[in-house]
């Protein structure tokens, strides 16, 4: 097992630029997703990783070993790919042995490996079967365990469940999410579905036109995103955003307002911030955190156009005063209806602040929430760049 520390890679397809000087430290035994919209560079920066990329600048370094120049077949990787890649004439077995066999591995070294990769798959009782002859699912488990027997100190994995349906997806995501358990080994998983990078990573890298966004727990960019692209890109339904003007209330609180709220709110910082101005700022709530209340108590007011009830809760869509379309999460039994006058209340503790170029005002977080964060980084060991320095 090994980790992977990229230093400033750069990429560029011709005059596109498609990777910018991406810099990353995952470390020995570390589940990481590479999660962003299309055409951020995630699949190109897992590649690159592979080998399967030459790049334009920067080192990859695997372990000890730095692996830039080196052919894919020496880098000590595996990886999976979004289409299975199997062979259809071969049965199960020879899919699962036919790499070790090219690589000269003895015989019975290689039925060691194969029993030991389908007894952890659970897919022993597949071994005599072609590929034409088993489900989408079990398919994935068979190019998983190509990657497995050949005991790589590095997995890599491109979009391996886009391809299955959302139940056998839910079924998989669970399955790998307790293989990494079993195996220990570093794992690089590349998604566009944020809830299996949510559920599956120990630290999540948010890609957006090629650079980090952001490198975290999936917890911290819930709750802590350090820009608006993140904070827009992680939660469903995406956190709403108003233009406010902040005002610095001594050195660690900023007053909220503006032509877009009815009052003001008072948020607490983190840190002291001595320069602030007060226009081109947005405030960010997130559905869930928005309360209902009376008139008089509220900070806007909107028409509801509709309601879309899914149980435990609504997801009720509304137009506010000024146009804007907003979204809120009740309880699934609130009798709110289409065409209801609504006024909504935003709690100064659940406000994130945006200042002109879109970075995030390091706000203070409620004891819960930040204990909640923490046991997640103890329970994952995940550390960043600066902290292991």
């Amino acid at each position: 097992m090994a980790g992977v520390q990229i230093n400033q890679l750069h990429k560029k397809f011709g005059n596109l630029s498609v990777l910018s000087g991406v810099d990353l430290d995952i470390a020995d035994g570390e589940f990481v997703s590479f999660l962003g919209p299309s055409g951020c560079g995630k699949t190109t920066l897992l590649r690159s990783i592979a080998g399967l990329e030459d790049i334009n600048a920067g080192a990859v370094i695997l372990g000890d070993r730095e692996i830039t120049q080196l052919a894919p077949a020496k880098r000590d990787i595996a990886m999976v790919f979004q289409n299975y890649a199997l062979y259809p004439h071969m049965n199960v077995y020879k899919n699962l042995s036919f790499g070790l066999s090219l690589n000269g591995v003895p015989r019975a070294e290689i039925d060691e490996r194969v029993q030991n990769a389908a007894r952890i798959l659970q897919i022993s009782e597949l071994l005599k079967r072609r590929p034409k002859q088993l489900s989408g699912g079990q398919r994935q488990r068979v190019a998983i365990g190509r990657a497995i027997v050949r005991d790589p100190k590095l997995f890599l994995l491109d979009e391996p469940l886009s391809n299955l349906d959302a139940g056998l997806r839910v079924t998989m995501r669970v399955e790998l999410a307790n293989l990494h358990k079993r195996l220990g080994v570093t794992m690089i998983y590349v998604t566009h579905d944020q809830v299996e990078a949510m559920t599956l990573s120990n630290r999540v890298v948010v890609l957006d036109k090629g650079k980090v966004a952001q490198f975290g727990t999936p917890l911290e960019l819930f709750y802590a995103p350090q820009n608006l692209f993140v904070a827009g890109f992680i939660g469903s339904p995406k956190m709403n955003f108003l233009s406010v003007d902040a005002t610095l209330e001594g050195a660690r609180s900023v007053r909220l307002g503006g032509e877009e709220l009815d009052g003001t709110i008072d948020v607490a910082l983190n840190v002291p911030i001595s320069e602030l101005q007060n226009s081109g700022h947005t405030l960010g709530i997130r559905p869930d955190n928005v309360e209902l209340v009376a008139e008089h108590e509220a900070h806007v007011h909107g028409q509801v156009v509709l309601v879309e009830r899914l149980g435990t809760e609504s997801q009720v869509h509304l137009n506010l005063d000024n146009g804007q379309s907003f979204t809120i999460i009740t309880r699934g039994t609130h009798p709110v209806s289409f065409g209801e006058r609504v006024h909504l209340k935003f709690p100064a503790q659940h406000c994130h602040i945006f200042n002109a170029a879109g970075e995030a005002l390091p706000r203070a977080l409620d004891a819960e929430t930040r204990s909640l964060i923490d046991r997640q980084k103890q329970s994952h060991g995940a550390t960043t760049r600066g902290e292991e320095r």
